[in-house]
């Protein structure tokens, strides 16, 4: 782990009147306490499903050829296709306890003090920036081998063809495994957001000590 001097203060830690060791503790236990409630979230049933705030939708051409499909009896389809892609997802978060965690235990005490001198989003930007590579290598076999054994790319490929008829299907919403790969990590990404925003905003709720001495401004 990358640290600055032993025993010395950081200028920013100093103008926010933290010591380097606080800075650090309260943005592991940020980025843990993040981390723990999307995965709690989300690697369940109806995790992404249930949750219109993260729910994986057909892309847009294909959500728009979808409903000309629905008045064509192809509903039942259409909905067995998105609770598919929703169920890939939420069988992909466990993967992403691992690194998340091993993420929050290497930070740096630079990167801790830029989160605390960062914006809203700053816990959120760093995990993204972080792990959205190396996740998503790990998530896209696991979505790839759900939505096999869910038949989901022929479900997929059957609306797509039919959308194609319509002129609606874009080249780059072709690749199934990789939407949804792309939308699950979005998901996630925005849970962690949604606990940072708590944290920052009432860091006395969250009931730790050291997140009200970093965060309570």
């Amino acid at each position: 782990m990358a640290l600055l001097g032993a025993g010395l203060a950081s200028p920013w830690a100093m103008a926010l009147g933290l010591s380097e060791s606080d800075a650090a503790s309260g943005v592991r236990a940020a980025l843990e306490r993040g981390a723990q409630a999307a995965l709690t979230n989300l690697g369940r049933t109806d995790g992404f499903l249930g949750n219109p705030q993260v729910r994986i939708e057909l892309p847009g051409a294909l959500k728009d050829a979808a409903r000309l499909l629905r008045t064509t009896g192809q509903g039942k389809r259409i909905d067995d296709l998105i609770t598919s892609m929703n169920r890939a997802a939420e069988q992909a978060m466990p993967e992403a306890r691992q690194l998340l965690v091993s993420t929050v235990r290497n930070i740096s005490v630079e990167d801790a003090l830029r989160i605390v001198r960062g914006g809203d989003d700053a816990v959120t930007r760093f995990f993204e920036d972080k792990t959205r590579s190396p996740l998503s290598t790990k998530f896209l076999p696991i979505v790839t081998k759900a939505t096999e054994r869910q038949s989901l790319s022929e479900k997929y490929n059957a609306v797509a063809g039919k959308a194609a008829g319509f002129g609606l299907v874009r080249k780059e919403d072709a690749n199934l495994q990789s939407y949804v790969t792309d939308k699950a990590l979005d998901g996630l990404y925005f849970m962690i957001g949604q606990e940072e925003k708590k944290i920052r905003q009432d860091p006395i709720g969250t009931g730790s000590a050291i997140l009200k001495k970093v965060f309570g401004g």
